[in-house]
């Protein structure tokens, strides 16, 4: 039986109508978001007409319920034209991932149903945010603070998390926090959905990143907020291993984003090579750029390769963290590398504003640290390659 690396056509069609949002909706504003930091609402409305909001929500609930190597076809491209307006819009994916994985389906029709509704005239989507991070228990899961108290028919929710995507345009948080402190990650965490309007919890100040500054990054307090049991999202006990669940279908589609970035910084890289000319040719004649090209398109293919192995398993009902770290791991050195490479390339031109290569560096970052660092990945890596099995 021969092994096919090929797109289907329906995967075909997706990648052109990314890539022509990509090119058509998120390029001509990237600069403009970036400078400002301005949250991209104007694209993400025309990303939620278009489909490619919410997209792994199930058909019951009024999404495409697309697989996870469709949403790296999507991601690839949404990086492509814009990494910050593409966390932004892909973060709505981390938060209801879990909630797909666990809630009960009336949870899903209060939730998820409405995210995927259409829009009326001058409405804009629902957003979520995945609020697990904490400011002194990032990689640390042993050091979470956040706790939920049982007292009647509510849960009393009190504790802060830290840098999180979409915190302060969220619709609902998805929180991980502990019922249990005794037993910490092993039972002692419990999942919620979290409304942004509920009394005591509190948004706070947009951080201003190095890089994808458009993506709304901040911590967010809950002061004694009152959550229904309704809004317990599965198990009692259960909330870390949806958490980390969510990861398997996740980091395969943040690998695929960095893949974009990469993509992005190599052909501007190219294009620039062939017409910029030093000692009498363009730059591409000279060997010194020409390895670098090359090693970045055999890179590129690599880790593109590696996403789509890792998202290819969970369609397929396979244990992939450990090839989902792989991607993620691998996609995001490469990124950082491709992009370091490509400001090289246009020499004090790369250093400047005015060239796009700068914005993509800057960009690339933040991929080595959210959804794991590249630490953890490899920690989780040899984890599974040292004791799985044993």
């Amino acid at each position: 039986m021969s092994l096919s690396f090929d797109l289907s056509d329906d995967q075909k069609a997706l990648q052109e109508a990314a890539h022509a949002f990509a090119k058509d909706v998120m390029r001509p504003v990237a600069a403009h978001h970036d400078e400002t930091g301005e949250y991209p609402w104007d694209a993400l409305v025309q990303a939620h007409a278009a489909g490619l909001l919410n997209t792994h929500v199930e058909n019951d609930f009024g999404g495409m319920g697309l697989g996870a190597v469709d949403g790296i076809v999507i991601a690839e491209e949404l990086a492509w034209g814009c990494s910050g307006i593409g966390t932004a819009m892909e973060a709505n994916g981390l938060a209801q991932q879990p909630v797909i994985l666990g809630a009960s389906a009336e949870l899903k029709e209060k939730y998820l149903a409405p995210m995927c509704a259409p829009l009326a005239d001058g409405e804009r989507p629902k957003m979520a945010a995945y609020a697990v991070t904490e400011p002194g228990a990032g990689s640390d899961v042993q050091g979470l603070k956040t706790t939920a108290v049982k007292q009647g028919d509510k849960w009393i929710l009190n504790g802060s998390k830290m840098w999180i995507t979409n915190a302060g345009v969220a619709d609902w948080y998805f929180v991980v926090a502990l019922t249990d402190p005794a037993k910490k990650a092993s039972g002692g965490m419990t999942a919620f959905i979290v409304e942004r309007g509920w009394p005591g919890v509190e948004p706070g100040k947009k951080e201003y990143n190095m890089g994808q500054r458009c993506s709304d990054t901040r911590g967010v307090t809950f002061d004694n907020v009152e959550v229904p049991e309704a809004n317990v999202v599965g198990k009692i006990g259960d909330g870390w291993k949806l958490a980390m669940a969510a990861f398997d279908y996740t980091r395969p589609s943040v690998a695929g984003a960095a893949i974009g970035v990469a993509r992005a910084a190599f052909e501007y890289a190219r294009d620039y090579s062939m017409d910029r000319k030093a000692f009498g040719v363009p730059i591409a004649q000279h060997q010194a750029i020409q390895f670098m090209l090359a090693e970045m398109a055999m890179e590129i293919e690599a880790g593109r390769l590696l996403c789509y192995k890792a998202a290819s398993m969970k369609d397929n009902h396979q244990r992939n963290t450990m090839h989902s770290s792989y991607a993620k791991a691998f996609c995001a050195d490469v990124v950082m590398k491709t992009t370091t490479n490509a400001v090289q390339i246009y020499g004090g031109y790369g250093y400047s504003k005015e060239y796009p290569v700068e914005k993509l560096m800057r960009d690339a970052k933040i991929f080595q640290i959210y959804e794991g660092t590249s630490q953890i990945q490899r920690l989780i890596i040899a984890r599974e390659l040292l004791f799985r099995n044993k």
